[in-house]
């Protein structure tokens, strides 16, 4: 019998291994995030990955859930689907808890979302998302607050208003305007996510699409309208655009084709878009969603929030070379000439290097091997090791540039934090 195949060594496709260097890197990403987040008062949450699948069925996005999601049967002969996205989840832990919870909740999730698409630029079968979102206010300061905040989640890296726009528009004023134009209730989510595809297809596809829904243009109903409800919403979401631009959001635009792709959206709905030629595409939106803890009974609770993927976001910090500083690689490492040292070593390490990434010469090797391993490793720092450490100085050396200092075992760890290690 001929031995057995060897395994692969890429990981599934459309996912990733996470190597100390990249996982460094998305760690920098979201530690930024929860800064600005936690700042302004919103507080972390989690969940299972695993849901039933019927919480994406109800009220979601069709293409998602029907192309997009990987769903099974469990052992019990359960309908579970790994979670596409978390804000059906976080509607779903509100009501379960609603009675004991203090409103608003000014929440954050960051986590991995699945959806089974093709792998390609800025999408992935697996992505890490921060999910935020304001539960229990009704339209007016709470949607100030969430865009205004996705803004400063933007500027927290450096990027600036050129940098990116803030489109915005009205989720009921385009369903009230596709009624008008005589769509029913399937046409017009059929006409929602035609127009959330509008700059993925040609302008003649997207023409006789719209065509095959009905005579009118739910947008020149739009355009057109006076003295109605549809007039009066339009003129509201405009109002909300030059209040964003006088509170500090000068690149919100009001842009009455935005659409965002799920149907649990009832009110304004916002994206985040890339105004580099380079990376010409939506970072992340969100909008509010006052009716989908209704799905688990009681009466609605008001929400908005906004999500947005690691993939994009880093793609954006990228292009515009906004990428945080990232280290994996401990800051020193101990360079061990004689192994009976190694126990004393660690004590030093324990006494005076608390608080510092360090590594100790185990190895065996000679002092020369050490400091190359140490700079393959990246270790910028290493620190020549002697058993008198208590009454006579240590060398430390920089690795980069060669600089060598004699300090005392005290004087060791502030000198690494002032040298930004």
């Amino acid at each position: 019998m001929s031995e057995p195949k060897p395994l692969e060594t890429e990981p599934y496709k459309g996912v990733r291994d996470f190597y100390p260097e990249e996982l460094a890197l998305r760690k920098a990403v979201f530690n930024t995030v929860r800064g600005v987040l936690e700042q302004y008062g919103y507080q972390e949450y989690d969940a299972s990955p695993l849901e039933p699948s019927e919480l994406y069925e109800r009220k979601g996005n069709e293409e998602i859930i029907r192309e997009q999601t990987f769903s099974f049967e469990d052992r019990g002969g359960r309908r579970v689907t790994l979670r596409p996205e978390m804000t059906p989840t976080l509607a779903r832990m509100v009501a379960h808890k609603r009675r004991e919870l203090a409103f608003p909740l000014r929440w954050y999730s960051i986590g991995n979302r699945f959806r089974y698409e093709r792998p390609q630029k800025g999408r992935l079968r697996e992505f890490f998302q921060t999910d935020v979102d304001l539960v229990g206010l009704p339209q007016g300061e709470a949607d100030f607050e969430i865009i205004g905040l996705a803004s400063r989640v933007m500027k927290a890296f450096g990027a600036q208003d050129a940098d990116f726009i803030v489109r915005i528009n009205s989720r009921s004023l385009l369903k009230e305007a596709s009624a008008r134009a005589g769509h029913n209730k399937e046409t017009s989510r059929a006409y929602l996510r035609l127009l959330d595809r509008k700059d993925k297809i040609s302008k003649e596809e997207y023409e006789r699409e719209l065509a095959s829904l009905g005579e009118a243009d739910p947008l020149s109903v739009i355009e057109n309208a006076q003295g109605d409800e549809i007039a009066e919403e339009r003129d509201r979401i405009m109002r909300v655009v030059e209040e964003l631009q006088k509170r500090g959001v000068t690149n919100a635009v009001y842009d009455p084709t935005l659409t965002r792709g799920f149907d649990y959206y009832t009110g304004v709905v916002f994206e985040v878009f890339d105004t580099d030629p380079e990376n010409p595409r939506a970072l992340f939106g969100g909008g509010r969603y006052d009716e989908l803890v209704t799905l688990f009974g009681g009466d609605p609770i008001p929400a908005i929030g906004f999500a947005f993927g690691d993939v994009t976001f880093i793609d954006f910090l990228t292009t515009h070379n906004l990428l945080p500083t990232a280290h994996s690689a401990p800051r020193v490492h101990i360079l061990i000439e004689n192994p009976s040292d190694v126990e004393l070593a660690r004590t030093f390490q324990d006494t005076y290097l608390s608080g510092v990434s360090s590594t100790v010469g185990i190895s065996g090797k000679s002092v020369g091997d050490q400091i190359k391993e140490a700079d393959r490793r990246g270790t910028p720092f290493v620190l020549f090791f002697k058993s008198d450490y208590a009454s006579s100085p240590l060398a430390l050396k920089e690795l980069s540039t060669g600089t060598q200092e004699d300090l005392r075992a005290q004087d060791i760890a502030p000198y690494l934090e002032k040298a930004g290690a």
